[in-house]
């Protein structure tokens, strides 16, 4: 229900799923990214090896080195044995340069906006009385989340996370269900990954009003869609 991201592209972030467009990589350039950083570390890296670090498919990693190569980022030698070597042009090292700049800009900013966000839900939970809260979903988000808490006389009991390998993430227990949880208050969403499909799930079996969904999660708690098949 709330699972936990096991997307690996080098610095990636994890919330970049829930970010706008203009505030995080494309997933284009995520992968230019992971790939530029792996041939900088090492030169002989295989397709299979890049495939495997960037959580991607072979066939794709294949596609995007001879991408870099045509556009002049990656220079390639063959070496004996068959095998092939792989360097950073001067061109693709101010290309990975630049990527992770953005990265570096996009992160900060999505992280100063959670913080903001994260503050205000908690200023929400202490002026309806709600103590003890519990988070649903564990990541960066549920970790900021948590850190601002130890500000608040809010108390956090727990994650729900019934798909995560983690017993313990930020400090805080990890449970499969909100009824392993005594005098719970509230639950703030907090999975980065599917916001809506949680949230839609979560309002079946806890109190619509007792749910909080922080805004940069974009989820609508009022859908207005007509499956009549009919035009209005």
């Amino acid at each position: 229900m709330w699972s936990e991201n096991k997307t690996n592209l080098g610095q990636r972030s994890v919330m970049a799923g829930s970010k706008s467009q203009s505030e995080t990589l494309d997933n284009e350039s995520e992968i230019t990214l992971g790939l530029l950083n792996a041939v900088h570390d090492n030169s002989a890296i295989t397709q299979r090896s890049v495939a495997s670090d960037l959580g991607i498919a072979l066939g794709l990693a294949n596609a995007y080195l001879k991408r870099c190569i045509r556009k002049g980022f990656i220079k390639v030698q063959q070496i004996p044995s068959n095998r092939y070597s792989y360097y950073l042009t001067p061109q693709g090292f101010a290309e990975k340069t630049r990527l992770t700049a953005d990265y570096l800009t996009c992160s900060f900013t999505f992280f100063r906006r959670a913080r903001e966000q994260c503050a205000d839900t908690l200023d929400e939970c202490a002026q309806k009385g709600w103590r003890r809260i519990a988070l649903a979903g564990a990541g960066d988000l549920s970790e900021i989340l948590s850190l601002c808490a130890n500000d608040t006389d809010v108390q956090i009991v727990g994650i729900i996370d019934a798909h995560t390998s983690h017993s313990e993430f930020a400090g805080l227990p990890v449970l499969a269900s909100h009824k392993e949880i005594d005098q719970l208050d509230a639950i703030v969403l907090t999975d980065v990954n599917n916001p809506q499909n949680s949230f839609d799930l979560l309002h079946k079996i806890w109190p619509r009003d007792r749910i909080i969904a922080p805004k940069l999660l974009g989820v609508s708690k009022d859908k207005n869609i007509d499956t009549s098949g009919g035009e209005s």
